[in-house]
Formats: structure tokens, C-alpha cells, sequence
């Protein structure tokens, strides 16, 4: 494979190109992307952009609904499809792109759901890590280098917590099938890395939110529930577990680092996060308090279906690595973060409701 362009390329990603060598001008590196209709696809595809990368976004199934989303919103970004289920698309999809740096943040990510289908989730969050390892080496060739790797570890990972801050050394013991399913694919990610010397980072990211959180999550589902009730459009918000506590961070903060990952020298694992925690209540405080409501609590009621069957009850990350040796750190508080979502979600349902 060429691989020359794309190291010339690399003196210039930041900037306009300039001449290589040689006298031309580089072609910029191209990026593969699985998991384009998530949450932080579109926040990682517009990252590299700016940048002047070639992105691609593998999309499962030509009929996916949400491949209009990606088109509407992300017009530059070409779409491949392919299955992580299914190595043999997976290294067509790595042909028809010849990507630098290949992010796997493909994942059934939903927790509650991974109980309710673990085999499901075990295939594409865990075994779909190895056929992409295993695809991108195949890809390189005889060099194990070519292309660089991210892994989108999990926080989800450290479950029964054992050290409080987690970092990268904390044991993991996860409470779920997304998070055993996590664990199989960071470890994986460290075996095909110390194995075959490849470029493979994985970043463990505390939970990061953002106006294209999906409704499931309980984020979301807060601000989501906060708009409605402001509006008079719903009269109440069924949670779980309100004394839950995580380290929430913006999304759009998270894909920086993923990025960072992949410039350096060698690759590695990192956590990711704002190193701060806050519960259920605190969000619904922010979350309310924001919409101009201050007794949130006669319009919210606990639901023993929404409890998880283990509970993971304290997140929270030492991103010191992170911020050392990335120079990474989050831009948005968690402050900011609630009153971002509320504020979107007000303006979708007035626009729902027309209003």
C-alpha cells in the first residue's frame, strides 16, 4: 500500500496543505468511522473535517433510517456500509477507504438493553472489536502500523468500582453485559497492540452527553421530560435509581481526545473525563432549575423497571494521563452541559408542538 501521501499529509493537518518532497501538494489522510449515527460519530466526523481528513462513516444496512440524519447533517462524510458482525465488510469497507486512523465507537450502547439481549450485544460491543483488530491487520499488511486504531473503551467497565478515583490501572469488574462486553474488547484492543506492535488506543470515557444523546439515556430522558413539563406537554417523569452518581462530560469535549490518541508516537490507554461527579438529583436540580421549575419533585416518580438489576452506583475518573500527556481537558462544565440539552430539547418540542 501507498502510504506515502499520508505521512506527508500529516505535517499539515492543522493548516492549509503545503508541498511535500517531492513538490506536490498531499493528499490529506482519510478516517473510518464506525458508529456514524451515534452520538459521538457525528461530533468526531465534524472534528476531522475541520481538520481536512477524508471521512468515512460505516453504516449498518443500506435501508438504516438514520442514514438521512447523516447525509442532512454530515453532507462531506462518505458512507460505507458494513457490519462489525461481519469481518469480510469490514475489510471491503477498510479497501474502499484506506483510512490512516480507523475509530471504532460502534457499540449496542444502551446498558438496560444489553440485559434484555446480552448475546446480541456481546456479538457487536465485544466480538465486533476483534473482527475490526483483526480486519485493520490484515489491512496493514506487513507493516502493523499503517493504520492507527481507537477503541472506544467505557467507564462501564470499572462496574463494582475498586478504587475511587478509577484510572487506567483500576481493576475492572463490570455489572453488566455492555460492560463485560467492554472489558472483552479493551483487553483485546491491548492484546493486538502488545501482540503485533500495532497503533491501537483505547479510551475509557466516563459518560459524556450532549443534545444528540439519544432518549433512552438518562440524560436526555431528563431534559427531554423537563421541556415537555415546561410546556405543558407532559405531566411527569418516571426515573430509577436518583442517587446514582457519574462523571458527566460534553461530547463534543470527549472526541478531542479520541483524536489526540492517534497523533501520538505510540498508542495506549487513556481515561477520559471531567473528573468530577454528580447524581441523578443533581442533574434534575440543573435540569429543572433551568427551565424555571424549582420543585422538581412533585413531577418526578421512581419506578423499581427502571432500577438497574446491578447498580453501578459511583463513577468518577482521574483524567490526569490524559491532560498530561494529551494536553487534553474538558471545556464545558457540567452546569453548561444541562443547560445546553434543556435548551435544545425546549426548541425541538416547541417545534414538535407548534408552538
Amino acid at each position: 500500500m501507498q502510504r506515502g501521501s499520508v505521512q506527508c499529509a500529516a505535517q499539515a493537518w492543522d493548516a492549509s496543505p503545503a508541498p511535500c518532497a517531492s513538490g506536490r501538494i498531499p493528499a490529506m489522510p482519510s478516517a473510518l468511522i464506525t458508529g456514524i449515527t451515534g452520538q459521538d460519530g457525528p461530533y468526531l466526523a465534524e472534528l476531522l473535517l475541520e481538520k481536512g481528513y477524508d471521512v468515512y462513516g460505516l453504516m449498518r444496512g443500506q435501508n438504516n433510517p438514520k442514514r438521512a440524519m447523516v447525509e442532512r447533517e454530515l453532507p462531506d462524510v462518505k458512507i460505507l456500509t458494513g457490519d462489525l458482525t461481519d469481518q469480510s465488510s469490514l475489510m471491503r469497507a477498510l479497501n474502499d477507504s484506506n483510512p490512516a486512523e480507523v475509530y471504532n465507537l460502534g457499540a449496542i450502547s444502551f446498558v438496560a438493553y444489553s440485559w434484555e439481549n446480552a448475546k446480541v450485544t456481546s456479538d457487536v460491543t465485544g466480538m465486533g472489536v476483534l473482527n475490526l483488530l483483526e480486519a485493520v491487520r490484515l489491512h496493514g499488511g506487513d507493516d502493523p502500523r499503517a493504520v492507527k486504531f481507537y477503541q472506544a473503551s467505557s467507564s462501564e467497565m470499572f462496574g463494582k468500582v475498586q478504587q475511587v478515583p478509577q484510572t487506567e490501572d483500576t481493576l475492572l469488574w463490570p455489572r453488566s453485559p455492555y460492560g463485560v462486553s467492554k472489558v472483552y474488547g479493551h483487553y483485546m484492543t491491548i492484546n493486538y497492540r502488545e501482540s503485533y506492535g500495532m497503533h491501537a488506543s483505547s479510551g475509557i470515557l466516563f459518560n459524556h452527553e450532549s443534545p444528540r444523546r439519544g432518549p433512552e439515556f438518562v440524560t436526555r430522558k431528563v431534559s427531554q421530560a423537563v421541556a415537555r413539563i415546561k410546556l405543558g406537554l407532559q405531566d411527569e417523569l418516571v426515573m430509577g435509581n436518583l442517587d446514582a452518581q457519574r462523571d458527566w462530560g460534553f461530547a463534543g469535549d470527549y472526541v478531542e481526545a479520541m483524536w489526540l490518541m492517534l497523533q501520538q508516537e505510540n498508542g495506549d490507554d487513556y481515561v477520559v473525563s471531567t473528573d468530577e461527579t454528580h447524581t441523578i438529583r443533581e442533574l434534575l436540580d440543573l435540569a429543572f432549575a433551568h427551565a424555571g421549575i424549582e420543585d422538581w419533585e412533585r413531577y418526578v416518580r421512581q419506578d423499581p423497571a427502571f432500577m438497574r438489576p446491578a447498580e453501578v452506583d459511583l463513577l468518577i475518573g482521574d483524567s490526569s494521563k490524559a491532560r498530561e500527556v494529551l494536553g487534553w481537558k474538558p471545556k464545558v462544565n457540567f452546569p453548561e452541559l444541562v443547560a445546553m440539552m434543556v435548551d435544545s430539547d425546549l426548541a425541538e418540542q416547541k417545534k414538535l408542538a407548534g408552538l
